[in-house]
């Protein structure tokens, strides 16, 4: 048989969609498993949204545009940054892509060469270390556990420097922890950072959109401006915006790094889908109420989600600031049985007990880098949301 490369031989599907498939093939069977693992909003697109993408298919805006993106789209979002984050971007300066995934690959791969470090805060969104690896890089994860609220400290940051360290990915608000930076905490890093200047920095600001208890998303940019050259910014529609099926993100950045990262995105894709990119336009200059309305619903769950919680033998969990998880501390719950025998030796096991025993699908905290917890996303109703803490409650309650 022919050899496949190392890269087939070490590459990994996503833990996270891995469990939500685990989930729906039991579900498949006849049980009643309440998925709480996927990141993905229970809401639907704006009509508004959805009306620009069928306008745009009804007057044929179904063509190849520029591979960065349609010269619109790119002018709306130099305006976004500038509304929404205090960035002053030009078009040609923005690139957009099929999802922010790829735009986060483009960039590791616009600034790495092989065996260059990538700081990675933990707990971390699950493809980080996955890209950096695919791009040639080594991932120095720095453990930032609850009692440091989930952030990365200026110790921390100076204790994993290295000569080979070349980026720093920086997540706020945080997937899985909701944890926001306040920007005199940026501001820290920052001046850290300014003693290196091959250092870049590569920050994901997907969810700067659901916050709660008015808090704000702070851009490292926008705080950072001494910084700004060397500074990827990234971002999309996904979640905010409720496009997760559209598969669209962008990033904005110095044109010395923008121009490598559009080149590579046009050989790995070509351009974006121009059906999403109209519906994009609309999503940022029309109508944007829905945003309120959803994250005090996400607000609502979230509160459930961290009372019930803290509730139960075992478990502990910080209320997220942002997004729309929680990440639970179980390390209460490490060495015990449960009732149907199951030793719980780590969060792998925590999450195969709930799943098996309570019918609820929740992710390990080990693929975030950080254990022994695991996440809830509580993108479902209210009472399913209920439901599934119930069952985890009963499961504490048969450890021994």
């Amino acid at each position: 048989m022919r050899k496949l490369s190392r890269r087939a031989d070490e590459i990994r599907p996503s833990p996270t969609i891995g469990m939500n498939m685990r989930a729906e093939e039991l579900k498949r069977q006849g049980r009643d498993v309440i998925a709480l693992s996927l990141g993905e909003p229970d809401f639907h697109t704006p009509d508004n949204v959805k009306a620009a993408g069928i306008a745009a298919i009804q007057r044929d805006f179904t063509k190849y545009t520029a591979t960065e993106g349609y010269r619109a789209l790119r002018d709306a979002l130099a305006e976004k940054l500038n509304r929404d984050n205090g960035l002053t971007f030009t078009a040609d300066q923005i690139v957009v892509s099929t999802s922010a995934k790829i735009v986060i690959y483009s960039a590791l791969l616009s600034v790495l060469d092989e065996g260059d470090e990538v700081i990675i805060p933990a707990p971390y969104w699950v493809s980080y270390p996955d890209l950096v690896g695919l791009a040639g890089g080594v991932p120095k994860i720095v453990p930032c556990s609850d009692q440091a609220n989930f952030k990365l400290t200026v110790d921390r940051l100076q204790e994993a420097i290295t000569p080979r360290t070349r980026a720093l990915i920086f997540n706020s608000p945080n997937n899985p922890s909701g944890a926001i930076y306040t920007p005199s905490e940026i501001n820290e890093l920052a001046r850290v950072l300014a003693k290196y200047p091959e250092i870049w920095v590569i920050t994901d600001e997907l969810y700067e959109h659901i916050v709660y208890d008015n808090h704000k998303a702070s851009s490292f940019a926008g705080v950072a401006r001494e910084l700004a050259e060397r500074i990827i910014t990234i971002n999309g529609f996904s979640k905010g915006y409720v496009m997760t099926g559209w598969r669209l993100g962008f990033a904005a950045a110095d044109k010395r790094v923008i121009k490598p990262m559009a080149d590579f995105i046009s050989q790995m894709q070509g351009s974006p889908s121009s059906i999403s990119q109209a519906a994009a336009l609309e999503a940022l200059t029309g109508d944007q109420s829905f945003m309120a309305k959803n994250r005090a619903t996400f607000q609502a769950r979230r509160d459930i989600v961290i009372e019930h919680a803290n509730q139960i033998v075992g478990l502990s969990a910080l209320r997220p600031s942002g997004s729309f998880y929680a990440y639970i501390n179980c390390d209460g719950w490490i060495g015990k049985t449960s009732a149907d025998g199951r030793l719980l030796e780590t969060d792998l096991d925590v999450a195969e007990g709930l799943l098996m025993e309570a019918s609820v699908a929740v992710v390990p905290g080990t693929v975030f880098g950080l254990s022994p917890y695991f996440r809830i996303s509580y993108s479902l109703e209210v009472n399913l949301i209920r439901e599934a803490m119930k069952r985890i409650g009963e499961f504490a309650r048969g450890l021994r």
